[in-house]
């Protein structure tokens, strides 16, 4: 449906994850409904939110934890379809998503104010690192499914994409392009506590430099939502989640950032006007080279 709003309220749901999925979905359907009355029109949760971090491990039995969404939506999506419905709000859910026997996907489920589904992203770009060892779990999302494209909801044309997508400009880009006035990245992200006192500042900077930069290259919205607190669910040193979910304008500035280590809805107000104007102000897509480009699609230049 067409948006005749400038001005929209974004509302990022930051919090820690316990052991229990169907204690983090009524805590998160909680604060979405929370944040809905309190004023958010677009509510997006953090990556993974019904769980802690599984991907810590390989571990066969977490497959258990997956649940569908299309053609027939499991308890959480239908959970925020009700919600969305009755609070008139659009919502973007993170899910471990059982698409078919043997085959999963990250996903964000993007569901509009009247409640309707109006389709999934499933994650492209798919980690595998200390800690991260997504791959085990995660087929990449596809093009032809749910690939770079945006959405037109009841407060405006947004994009989305997951954690390990923030440091890739062409997924950004590509999104963008589509029509996305903001695009939200759940997020599940922090430091490995050996690495945080030497590395720790570095990485978090990075992290958010770069998605500023998308902000500005695209001249759109960009709401990162991440987690907070440990987590150990496979036992060693874990991972602590850094927090720190924010929301940045056109121009790269952070209008709003949460902590480091606070439950937190961040409520952030989005003057869509700024995208037309930095659009044009700031021409970047109009002086694109796209005669020039031919070697994106390849692996590497020699």
């Amino acid at each position: 449906m067409e948006n005749t709003l400038k001005t929209v309220t974004i509302g990022l749901l930051q919090h820690a994850c316990g052991t229990d999925p169907e204690a983090n979905l009524a805590a998160t359907l909680d604060a979405a409904r929370s944040a809905a009355r309190a004023g958010a029109q677009i509510i997006c949760t953090q990556e993974l939110f019904g769980t802690q971090y599984f991907c810590q491990s390989e571990n066969h039995g977490n497959f258990e934890l997956a649940e569908p969404i299309h053609p027939n939506p499991g308890p959480t999506t239908q959970a925020f379809q009700t919600l969305a419905r009755e609070e008139k709000v659009v919502i973007i859910a993170s899910l471990f998503e059982q698409r078919a026997p043997g085959l999963f996907h990250n996903t964000a489920a993007i569901i509009d104010a009247d409640g309707t589904l109006l389709g999934t992203y499933r994650k492209m770009h798919i980690p595998d690192d200390p800690l991260y060892y997504e791959k085990f779990y995660f087929t990449p999302g596809d093009t032809s499914n749910s690939g770079f494209r945006t959405w037109e909801t009841a407060y405006g044309k947004i994009g989305v994409l997951i954690c390990w997508d923030q440091w890739y400009p062409e997924a950004a880009r590509l999104t963008a392009l589509s029509g996305a006035e903001i695009i939200f990245y759940p997020t599940a992200i922090g430091w490995h506590p050996s690495e945080k006192a030497s590395e720790g500042k570095t990485q978090h900077d990075a992290w958010q430099t770069i998605q500023r930069s998308h902000a500005i290259a695209n001249g759109c919205f960009v709401a990162a939502v991440n987690r907070i607190g440990h987590e150990a669910p496979a036992g060693g040193e874990g991972i602590e989640f850094w927090g720190q979910s924010f929301v940045a304008a056109p121009s790269g500035e952070v209008i709003a950032e949460a902590a480091a280590d606070q439950p937190e809805t961040l409520l952030v107000q989005a003057d869509l006007a700024q995208v037309h104007e930095a659009r044009t102000h700031w021409p970047f897509l109009r002086d694109r080279r796209i005669d020039a480009y031919a070697g994106l699609t390849e692996r590497f230049l020699d």
